[in-house]
């Protein structure tokens, strides 16, 4: 059978959740009543109390909720908005902006193939070393395009060793401790990753038994792939459970979780050497034999003699935000650490860095413990990140990247006609459920906002009983995802109403 799957379809495979049935709400337009001369001049207070609808929703005491105006920043309704929560992955929207910003929209991440002696007639009697830029969405078809390449160089014969490096980041095993070892979205980071640092496991009943197969499989190639091994096991739980080979991840699974037949991507620990083991699959096909790859943390003095190149980084952060891939969110704020700081930092030192940007870019003080919102420790209050989204020049940079939210009736059927339009990062965990970005209403005012919910009691339970979805979570982040809409929807009417009726009062 021949698979084919588009860079859409590898991108979204990492999505985490998806948006569930929201609902309208109704409203009633007061004109504010006439006041005496002496009497002090107000804004009129929003209509249908929010505080109301979020206890109504069954959310009450875990909502920060702030909507301002983009072009004033006067804030025109909040709820808690001065209470830190974590941001899952709305903190994507503050890295995108931090890259950009740091490297410029059209930077490029490169990944190179160097000699350390001339190739002569075909023959290279030195080593071949495959070099990552720190590119987060190398997939497993550019890395066959990149061996092309390096084919059409005339090389036949490689007589040295071939090596890997991945130290142009400092890399890590997994972006955060907390989560489970076989979640796909919490891989290694590494200067040199290949297919969101993800190894593809699948499975067939035959008879009484099972066969596996762990490939790299991208838009129209299915690699095996050698250094990501799977045992079957006999018990109950834990449905996966990991080992560190030693440059080998080796997996094992409870033989009876698996049914028939399926599939799902699991996260590579040694990513380097997982390019390294395709790399060389590709090459083999081009009649170029190279030996098991090895790494290295020092690049030796060599020669580029082959190169591939990312898509520009405004569009690789488009990307980002609209598939929410965790590897691509560290590769890039560590990208970006790097060229502030002229020097590497590890994932925690590099967004202590991102987070002293940002007060200083913002005047606000959030605390990030990663660039992807993966790890729940990270904190920012719903008033704080609407003062970074209106800060000079960050609509006109994160705007037109963001994600277009779609608006749903109380079924969750898309409205064919919603009364304003809202671009956004949205942000799932377990038991936290985020949205922050920009609302234009019906008459074109531009409004910008952010919506934190979180039950972090609930959240840790779920943590100690090791569930992937723990009891609870699906049904609070529906609520959560129900309430946006409620809101959003009521601001996209009131919107314009709320500013007349202020340049009422204030023409008085």
């Amino acid at each position: 059978m021949t698979h084919h799957l588009t860079r859409r379809a590898v991108i979204a495979g990492l999505g985490l959740y998806g948006t569930t049935a929201l609902a309208n709400a109704p409203l009633t337009s007061v004109r504010p009543q006439a006041r005496q001369s002496d009497l002090p001049r107000v804004r009129p207070r929003a209509r249908a109390d929010i505080g109301e609808m979020i206890a109504a929703s069954g959310l009450a005491g875990q909502v920060g909720f702030v909507i301002a105006d983009a072009t004033t920043g006067e804030v025109l309704e909040a709820i808690d908005g001065a209470n830190p929560r974590p941001p899952a992955s709305v903190t994507k929207a503050v890295t995108a902006l931090y890259a950009i910003e740091a490297l410029g929209g059209d930077y490029r991440f490169k990944t190179d193939v160097y000699a350390t002696s001339p190739v002569i007639d075909g023959r290279l009697d030195g080593d071949l070393i495959l070099a990552g830029g720190g590119d987060p969405n190398l997939l497993t078809d550019d890395l066959y395009a990149l061996s092309e390449t390096l084919k059409a160089t005339g090389i036949i014969e490689v007589t040295g060793r071939f090596l890997v490096w991945g130290a142009a980041l400092r890399g890590v095993e997994e972006i955060d401790e907390a989560q489970l070892d076989h979640l796909g979205y919490n891989p290694a980071v590494s200067g040199l990753n290949l297919n969101f640092n993800r190894v593809h496991f699948e499975w067939k009943r035959e008879g009484s038994t099972y066969t596996v197969a762990m490939d790299a499989r991208s838009e129209t190639l299915r690699p095996v792939v050698n250094m990501a091994k799977m045992r079957l096991a006999d018990r109950t739980t834990p449905v996966y459970a990991y080992r560190d080979g030693g440059g080998v991840d080796e997996w094992s699974v409870a033989r009876g979780a698996l049914g028939g037949s399926g599939s799902r991507w699991l996260p590579v620990r040694y990513p380097a050497l997982y390019a390294g083991d395709v790399f060389r699959t590709f090459m083999k096909e081009h009649g170029v034999v190279l030996p098991a790859a090895e790494r290295v943390t020092d690049l030796p003095a060599a020669q580029v003699i082959a190169s591939h190149q990312s898509p520009e980084l405004t569009r690789v952060m488009r990307d980002m935000l609209r598939f929410s891939t965790n590897l691509t969110a560290e590769a890039a704020g560590m990208t970006a650490s790097t060229k502030i700081s002229g020097a590497q930092r590890g994932l925690r030192t590099s967004a202590l860095g991102m987070t002293r940007w940002t007060k200083d870019r913002a005047g606000i003080l959030p605390e990030f413990v990663d660039h992807s919102g993966l790890g729940d420790a990270s904190r920012i209050s719903a008033g704080d990140m609407v003062s970074l989204l209106n800060a000079d020049g960050v609509q006109s940079t994160l705007a037109p990247i963001l994600k277009d939210i779609v608006m749903r009736d109380a079924e969750g059927r898309p409205l064919s006609s919603p009364p304003g339009e809202v671009r956004a990062k949205t942000g799932t965990l377990n038991f936290v459920s985020t949205l922050a970005g920009y609302l234009t209403t019906a008459g074109g005012r531009t409004l910008t906002f952010a919506f934190f919910a979180a039950d972090l009691e609930a959240r840790e339970r779920g943590k100690a009983a090791g569930d992937e979805r723990p009891n609870g979570s699906i049904t609070f982040n529906t609520k959560a995802k129900r309430l946006q809409q409620v809101i959003l929807q009521r601001w996209m009417r009131m919107g314009d109403v709320q500013a007349l009726e202020t340049a009422e009062v204030a023409a008085d």
